[in-house]
């Protein structure tokens, strides 16, 4: 069945189109236009919206109380759906620092999950990470990463990893990256505490990543630039923000979004499962976590740890602080779809591709949701 957005603003790969429309046959979008649009018996009319691609989020850990991390089907599928009604199309399910072997087994469980298009792939963020910027990662199960290690995880997530986080010093840091890349995962870098030259280094191994700029590393100082310098300069790397408006002051996301080329950076939410819930202490994958005020921190005036929100709470704050629309979403969309390989199915509106798209509101908040060419709830009116 046809189904026909129109009157509505769309979020193009190179523009805005005002006033545009778009017509969906089954999960593929089939036709894009501007004015009047052709007549459909499922018509939908956004008169003062903007329509975007659907979110991608390569960095979230969890939502709604369940979590990805022991890879149970029943908690991926709920973060999925909670996340997916909120905007978020495609997803990572991100993995924080354990023991090696309960790695591999989340690994190798998430495979299926992966085939079934429930998440489109697995970002390991530990156990390779400095000790000096660990966050809420347990230091004690923190680890250099040998061959062994590195090799456990590439082999238990064949077909399933996607992105691996490291702090590149550690030794055989650098030997570790060229692995990852030359095995075809990206490697990431953050939780952190290298030098400049030492990421500069990283980056020439086939580091593509920032994960979450200037949170979990070196901070920048005159005379030692520190690896959030180095990866800026990477005209090829994507760039992690969390814009929670408690890891980064508006300035600073602002800043990067009018500074930086359209592509470079990529909207997280690094969200964990307390996020969508209310103020109070939970339990979060082993860790007591206090969320108040959107602020979710080891309990006893802890780090951070993660976020309590979606990736639409990322792109109304980024919106609301000032930021270019075209820019913004594809922050939120495009640029993390094609730093996962996944621009041909995911994170643009283009005539061919699936139709998983957000409707926003004036005020920027998510009013629709369209997954595979399906609303997501009551279609808006």
């Amino acid at each position: 069945m046809s189904t026909v957005i129109a009157n509505t603003d769309i979020v193009l790969p190179d523009r805005v189109l005002e006033d545009g429309w778009l017509r969906g046959d089954g999960n593929i979008i089939a036709e894009i236009g501007e004015g009047a649009p052709p007549t459909s018996a499922a018509m939908v009319r956004l008169g003062g919206h903007t329509l975007a691609p659907g979110f991608v989020d390569i960095h979230v850990h969890g939502g709604g109380g369940s979590s990805f991390q022991d890879a149970d089907p029943g908690d991926v599928a709920a973060v999925a759906d909670f996340h997916r009604r909120r905007g978020t199309t495609t997803m990572v399910a991100s993995l924080m620092t354990r023991p090696l072997a309960d790695l591999v087994h989340s690994l190798a469980a998430l495979r299926e999950l992966v085939a079934d298009g429930i998440v489109a792939g697995v970002h390991v963020e530990g156990p390779f990470l400095a000790a000096a910027h660990c966050g809420a990662h347990s230091p004690d199960l923190l680890r250099a990463p040998s061959p062994a290690a590195v090799d456990a995880l590439l082999s238990a997530g064949e077909g399933t990893l996607a992105m691996i986080t490291l702090a590149p010093e550690l030794p055989g840091g650098i030997a570790a990256v060229r692995r990852i890349s030359d095995a075809g995962v990206l490697p990431a870098i953050g939780h952190t505490n290298a030098s400049y030259d030492t990421a500069r280094r990283a980056i020439g191994a086939g580091a593509r990543v920032a994960t979450h700029l200037f949170n979990g590393m070196r901070p920048i100082h005159h005379r030692e630039p520190g690896p959030a310098v180095a990866l800026l300069e990477d005209p090829g790397g994507t760039i992690e923000i969390i814009h929670d408006r408690k890891h980064l002051h508006d300035s600073i996301v602002t800043g990067l979004f009018s500074r930086l080329p359209s592509g470079r950076l990529a909207l997280v939410s690094d969200a964990i499962a307390a996020a969508g819930l209310d103020t109070g202490r939970y339990d979060v994958d082993g860790l007591e976590v206090t969320v108040h005020d959107g602020e979710a921190r080891l309990t006893g005036g802890g780090p951070l740890a993660g976020s309590a929100i979606t990736l639409s709470d990322a792109v109304r704050h980024s919106l609301t602080a000032g930021g270019d629309r075209h820019s913004v979403l594809t922050a939120a969309s495009r640029t993390p779809a094609r730093t996962l390989g996944l621009e041909d199915q995911a994170g643009s509106i283009r005539v061919g591709r699936r139709a998983d798209l957000v409707a926003l509101d004036q005020a920027h908040q998510v009013v629709a949701v369209m997954s595979s060419g399906q609303w997501l709830g009551r279609p808006p009116r």
